[in-house]
C-alpha cells in the first residue's frame, strides 16, 4: 500500500507515518519511482503505535515492545519493562488525580462554596 492508503485507512497523517519510520517502528520499501510502500499489515501496525503512543509510551519502549506484539514471545526482559511502564503509569495517574482534587477545591472555592466561604 502506499502511504496515503495506509493514512487514510490509519486515521493519521503522512507525516505520522514517516515519523515512524524514523523512529524504527514501522517500515517500508521503496518502488522504482522512489514512494514508499509498505505491506499489508501495516495499518494495524500504525493502529497499535498510537494506542502505545496515547497510553503514555516513549518511542524507545514501543520500539521494543513491537516484536513482542508480532511474535508473541515472552522474555523476562519484557516483562520487566512492562512492569516498569505500568509502574510509571501508576505514578502519572495518582498525580492527576491529586491535580483534579486541587482543581476542584480552586473551583470551589471560586464558586463560593469552598473554604473560608460565608453562609
Amino acid at each position: 500500500m502506499r502511504i496515503g492508503e495506509v493514512a487514510a485507512k490509519a486515521g493519521v497523517s503522512a507525516r505520522s507515518l514517516r515519523y515512524y519510520e524514523q523512529q524504527g517502528l514501522l517500515h517500508s520499501t521503496r518502488n522504482a519511482g522512489g514512494q514508499r510502500r509498505y505491506p499489508a499489515g501495516a495499518v494495524e501496525q500504525v493502529r497499535l503505535i498510537q494506542e502505545l503512543y496515547s497510553s503514555g509510551l516513549p518511542s524507545r519502549t514501543i520500539r521494543e515492545l513491537l516484536p513482542f506484539a508480532e511474535s508473541g514471545e515472552v522474555s523476562e526482559e519484557l516483562v520487566e519493562l512492562l512492569a516498569a511502564q505500568r509502574d510509571r503509569l501508576d505514578r502519572r495517574m495518582t498525580d492527576l488525580r491529586d491535580m483534579r482534587e486541587r482543581l476542584n477545591g480552586c473551583i470551589a472555592e471560586a464558586r463560593g462554596s469552598g473554604p473560608g466561604a460565608s453562609g
